[in-house]
Parts: structure tokens; sequence; C-alpha cells
């Protein structure tokens, strides 16, 4: 068993949370980042759902269908460092479309749409279970008391 720790931010205000506080060019990109990746994915599964014949609707198409998956399993994986913790999502996010396209090809029932509503299903199902999860979890302590997150 290994006991995590979780780093709390000091409260001086040193560190990089006083850096990435600081207004500038190229700070804090993050947020921008996150949300033009979700818009590309967005745009990939409203693609590939309409039938469009864009020339993006490929490309769009397969960020989405990795990039779905590796953010719920991302999100499941708190607890690894952020190179271990991407490429774990990563591999996740691969086998999980590989199951939906291995069972779609065992059931005959080969589909884009079905893949892509597959994919899109299985990711937020497990989205919503990392969350419930999470809230459970906080309930808990609240009640108990806090104590220390152990992993198994």
């Amino acid at each position: 068993m290994q006991t995590l720790r979780i780093k709390t931010p000091s409260s001086d205000g040193s560190g990089d949370d006083a850096e990435r506080a600081r207004p500038g060019p190229g700070r804090d990109l993050s947020p921008l980042l996150a949300g033009a990746a979700t818009a590309v994915g967005a745009v990939g599964a409203l693609l590939a759902l309409t039938d469009a014949g864009s020339p993006l609707r490929g490309p769009c198409t397969l960020f989405f269908l990795l990039t779905a998956p590796a953010v719920a399993v991302g999100a499941a994986l708190r607890g690894l460092d952020p190179v271990g913790r991407v490429l774990t999502a990563l591999a996740g996010a691969v086998v999980l479309n590989m199951l939906v396209a291995q069972g779609m090809l065992a059931v005959h029932r080969w589909t884009v749409r079905g893949g892509v509503v597959a994919v899109t299903a299985l990711s937020l199902l497990l989205l919503l279970l990392v969350l419930g999860r999470e809230k459970f979890r906080s309930r808990k302590q609240t009640q108990d008391g806090p104590t220390q997150a152990k992993v198994v």
C-alpha cells in the first residue's frame, strides 16, 4: 500500500502559483487550449454524426475519438504524475475504441455513427462514475472527519 499526499499551494504566494498569476503573454494558456480542444472534438463528433462531406471530418473525428475517452480515463487517474497519466489515458482511449470496434464488428453492426455514439456514451459513463466517486468520497470525509486517502 502507498499513501498519496496532495500538495497544497503555499500561503506566502511564493512558487509557481505566484508566477502563474502574473498577467502577460503566454501565461496560463491551459484553459484556452482546453476550450479549443473541446471545440475541435465537438466539431469532429458533429461532422461524423451528420455525415458531412468536409475534409476536416476525418481528423476532427479521430481527435474526438482519442480525446473523449482519454479525458474520462485521465480523470480517474488523479494520483499519477502528469506524464504517466497522459500515457495511460491515451492507452485507455485506444483500448476503449478498439473494444467498441471489436464489439460492433462481432455483431455485424459496424457504422461510423454507431461507433461515435458508443464511444461518447462509454466516455460519459466513465466520467460520471468518476465524478460520483469523488462526490461520495467528499461526502464521506465530511461525515467521518478528515483522513488520509490510501491507495490499495
